[in-house]
């Protein structure tokens, strides 16, 4: 328990200061959440579902937490340029855990709908209700230190037009030095039924120093609700992201759930989901573009409760160098639900002989009548078509860029915003040919 005990002693010593900056909502099940981390520590590598990262070792180093919520020297809006411009987004940023009031324009926002701090409006009917039955090392992590994060309410029969994006600024307070940083954010996404709304979260580091960032996304889709939610990655190789997802649908919802990870140092990326009420549908759908050390890992599990319900997952890899990457993906089909379909698909290339990639793709079902599938693939690159394309006078790094596009282009196809869809497909290119080093015009970097 080496790990675990530097943030045990500073949530005991700074319990009072943290609980001075967090409202009643988050304050009301810390406690709890430090009890199940004193008894359970960080997972092992012998733990099923954090088999493929190492979490002792990611916790290991002395990272300084801004629990007393010093300033943070950054004008989002003067300062960044975020690579998906144009998406005629209603633009919000948090910074580090922190949500950016200002009073910029973000377009119109229909009646009812919320879009703020966690500290105004978070409450204990919805708040860690489901992270809190996870039995997640991670999430009673964040539980105990989060203070603040984003808040989204949509109401009953409520459709918003205009994505919301929302930028995730890792940035160093003004008197933090040289140290690196711990970040514990927080979201709470709340849809009646009837509501639709589209999400896209776009991670960036603004400092070249070493970052550690927990996420919680806890996110509830009331009955006929529609959720699209996509997570963009661009951080950089000194960043180590956690981020636990759990999303609860009700009848005949339907959630999109998308996860890309252009840049990064070591991501690891859970998703728990729950088809609680009949007719509910999900995709979910991961690509991952890595190469040097850097280490990427997406474990989900998706669990049907009710009959006639549907999920598909597609998540596809390209790793290069000495790249590492996982994907572990669980369907559990209850008892009753029947009536089920399901198809978990994870396709990998690994361009190196020093690349690894592990892949562990399960079905446990305990219904009979049901329509279930899964399958992996890990490869190198077509030696058939590479020839034919050389043939042609194409060079042989351009031929494998080109088969490389090609392979990831199919996950990225199947999102639906399409402004951001055709952003993707000019970024993954750019990453592939080692341009896609920061954010082009982001001046926190320089």
């Amino acid at each position: 328990m080496n790990s675990e005990i530097q943030y045990i002693d500073l949530y005991q010593q700074a319990r009072e200061m943290i609980f001075s900056h967090a409202p009643e909502a988050m304050n009301a099940v810390r406690d709890e959440a430090f009890e199940h981390f004193v008894s359970a520590g960080f997972p092992s590598r012998k733990v099923e579902r954090y088999k493929y990262t190492d979490i002792q070792k990611l916790f290991e180093p002395d990272y300084g937490v801004n629990l007393n919520r010093l300033e943070i020297p950054v004008d989002p809006y003067k300062a960044f340029r975020c690579d998906v411009p144009n998406l005629s987004t209603s633009l919000y940023f948090v910074v580090n855990d922190m949500f950016y009031h200002d009073d910029k324009p973000k377009g119109h926002l229909p009646e009812g709908v919320i879009i703020g701090s966690l500290k105004d409006f978070a409450t204990t009917e919805y708040y860690n209700r489901l992270a809190g039955q996870a039995n997640d090392a991670i999430t009673d992590l964040n539980t105990m230190l989060a203070q603040d994060g984003l808040y989204v309410y949509v109401p009953k029969g409520v459709k918003v037009d205009r994505a919301i994006q929302v930028i995730n600024i890792l940035k160093a307070p003004k008197a933090g030095g040289e140290v690196s940083l711990m970040v514990n954010r927080r979201v709470l996404i709340i849809l009646e039924a009837n509501a639709e709304i589209k999400m896209l979260f776009c991670d960036h580091a603004a400092d070249d120093r070493n970052f550690l960032a927990t996420q919680v996304i806890e996110a509830y889709v009331g009955e006929n609700a529609s959720l699209d939610l996509y997570c963009l990655e661009e951080t950089h190789h000194k960043n180590v992201r956690v981020s636990n997802v759990y999303i609860d649908q009700q009848a005949n919802s339907r959630v999109n759930h998308n996860v890309i990870t252009l840049h990064n140092g070591v991501t690891r990326n859970k998703l728990d989901l729950t088809l609680s009420g009949e007719g509910a549908e999900c995709q979910c759908y991961g690509c991952v573009i890595a190469d040097k050390q850097q280490h990427v890992d997406n474990n989900t599990l998706i669990v049907h409760k009710a009959s006639h319900c549907t999920s598909h997952e597609l998540y596809k890899y390209v790793l290069d160098d000495k790249a590492t990457g996982a994907f572990a993906g669980r369907v559990l089909v209850e008892h009753g639900a029947q009536k089920t379909t399901s198809q978990m698909t994870n396709q990998n290339l690994t361009a190196t002989k020093e690349a690894r990639m592990y892949t562990q793709p399960m079905l446990e079902i305990y219904a009979d009548d049901v329509k279930c599938a899964h399958g992996s693939t890990v490869g190198q690159l077509n030696d058939a078509a590479l020839f034919y394309m050389r043939q042609r006078g194409i060079s042989l790094d351009e031929a494998k860029l080109l088969l490389q596009n090609a392979f990831i282009n199919e996950v990225i196809d199947k999102m639906q915003l399409e402004p951001l869809r055709d952003r993707l497909h000019y970024l993954v290119e750019k990453r592939f040919r080692g341009e896609l080093n920061k954010c082009e015009g982001c001046k926190l970097c320089k």
